[in-house]
């Protein structure tokens, strides 16, 4: 039998060809690597992403923002294809020095905000929505936000990576992050045993952060792994998934700078509210390919 057994050296050295699938996008500094401004449209809000889960969550908010009148939460969604290391230009590391997706620009108070719990917060503060005024309630939410935030690292970058990602399969890591993940789900569906969302009888930004990493999950659409992780035990969270999947801004709020799927639900920008019935990829291919 091989012995796989690694011994980590005194001093570690970057080798770029053992990066795997993200190789061309992963490096052990930051700082941008190439001198590109950012685009600017005509909304209140410059919202620069992509149709992953950190990007979904905002998205959603400003379609529920707007869904409930909120004018000044209009916003244009550039593209940011981090696969192309868009991430990495002068312009957008100017707003998110972490150079991760998404990040906001808010011309009205000149404010960047980046990482996605913070963006939902400032959204919900700056229109007084989608979190409640209650303190307890207030802080309930919070829990919440900040328990996804501290959660999703180890269903993304850890059960995701080995699982899905990684140019090797190793028994020890998937184990270790399945096991944490269901654990997850088992606190999340404990959680809904009782209450109709996340934090109690609203829905707030904290339903918009665990939704789009759990909620896909239990619906098997990322990483192939319903089965594996025998997702149909966690009957709260499908039951909660379900109702926020029928919400027509989540729908829309899931369209939104998507790259990925059927054509017709991938709307990789967003400049207009007529762009979800103009602007799919579905009605653009055919112009391209004349």
């Amino acid at each position: 039998m091989a012995d796989n057994t690694y011994t980590p050296p005194k001093v570690w050295t970057w080798d770029k060809a053992s990066g795997g699938r993200f190789a061309n996008i992963n490096r052990p500094i930051a700082g941008p690597t190439h001198d590109k401004e950012l685009p600017v449209g005509k909304h209140p809000i410059q919202l620069y992403s992509l149709g992953t889960p950190n990007g979904v969550k905002v998205t959603i908010m400003l379609e529920e923002l707007l869904a409930a009148g909120h004018e000044g939460a209009e916003y244009d969604a550039w593209l940011i294809n981090i696969g192309e290391g868009d991430q990495f230009g002068s312009g957008y590391v100017d707003l998110n020095p972490n150079s991760k997706i998404p990040v906001m620009f808010d011309t009205t108070t000149k404010t960047r905000v980046f990482e996605s719990g913070s963006i939902l917060l400032y959204l919900a503060e700056k229109f007084g929505a989608f979190l409640p005024t209650d303190h307890n309630k207030r802080t309930e939410a919070l829990n919440w936000l900040f328990w996804q935030m501290g959660s999703a690292p180890y269903l993304g970058g850890g059960f995701g990576h080995f699982y899905a990602y990684a140019p090797e399969k190793f028994e020890y890591p998937i184990n270790r992050f399945a096991m944490e993940v269901k654990r997850q789900l088992d606190v999340l569906d404990r959680n809904l045993a009782d209450r109709e969302y996340m934090a109690g009888d609203e829905y707030s930004i904290a339903d918009m952060a665990i939704w789009p990493w759990y909620g896909a999950l239990v619906k098997g659409l990322v990483y192939e792994a319903g089965e594996f992780l025998q997702v149909h035990e966690y009957k709260n969270v499908i039951r909660w998934t379900d109702q926020l999947a029928q919400r027509e801004p989540v729908k829309r709020g899931r369209m939104v700078n998507r790259t990925f799927g059927d054509p017709a639900s991938q709307l990789r920008e967003r400049h207009d509210a007529s762009d979800f019935e103009t602007r799919t990829q579905d009605k653009l291919e055919p112009e391209s390919s004349n």
